[in-house]
């Protein structure tokens, strides 16, 4: 991974923003495994309600990664990380 070479220094807006991303991933990622446990409890009262709940679960890692994944390279633009 290619760090920066020299010491780096944010403005406070720039802190702000990274910030305001990591509450955001947060957020969306919480609301995810919310919805994971909530397919899973209601097709374990309905079972009927199965099927659909199973393709919700099966949908939310995707949903997760990319949320990192988005975060992450922002994080890395911010920092001035590279990979190699």
């Amino acid at each position: 991974m290619g760090l920066p070479r020299q010491p780096l220094t944010l403005t406070p807006e720039q802190i702000g923003e990274l910030n305001q991303s990591l509450s955001k991933m947060r957020h969306d990622v919480n609301n995810n495994l919310s919805m994971m446990l909530a397919a899973a409890e209601l097709a374990k009262l309905k079972p009927e309600m199965a099927p659909k709940m199973l393709d919700r679960l099966i949908e939310q890692p995707g949903k997760l990664s990319a949320q990192i994944k988005e975060f992450s390279a922002e994080f890395e633009k911010a920092l001035g990380i590279t990979k190699p």
